[in-house]
């Protein structure tokens, strides 16, 4: 059971995570935000975002490692942590930022990806 929550808390930290980083931009095209808003406003905003994102990151990481009875060893944490990024990054992007598009290239990286997980959870 580990395992899923720790994957769980994981998506959420992520969420939180893409908005705290980009959601801004996403803010500047609404006009909710201006380029003319100072940057340290900006920076307090996404803070206050990413302070979330820590709240289940840091859980997240604590449930799943290995030595506290969790389910991964570090190195498997960190390629899953990468390819939810990645995953909801994308979802992101194609949600909110019309513009962008996925191509070819892109489904080979996550191709690609899918070969990093089977190779970091294979036995060595």
């Amino acid at each position: 059971m580990n395992g899923w929550l720790t994957v769980g808390l994981l998506v959420i930290s992520n969420i939180f995570m893409t908005f705290a980083w980009y959601g801004q931009l996403k803010l500047q095209e609404m006009k909710v935000i201006t380029s003319n808003t100072p940057l340290y406003l900006v920076i307090l905003l996404s803070w206050g975002v990413a302070l979330l994102e820590y709240i289940f990151m840091v859980p997240a990481n604590r449930y799943g490692f290995h030595s506290n009875g969790g389910a991964f060893s570090l190195m498997q944490l960190k390629v899953i942590q990468e390819v939810i990024s990645l995953l909801i990054f994308t979802v992101f992007t194609i949600v909110f930022f019309k513009g962008e598009a996925l191509h070819w290239n892109h489904f080979v990286a996550f191709c690609l990806l899918i070969i990093a997980v089977y190779l970091v959870f294979m036995d060595a």
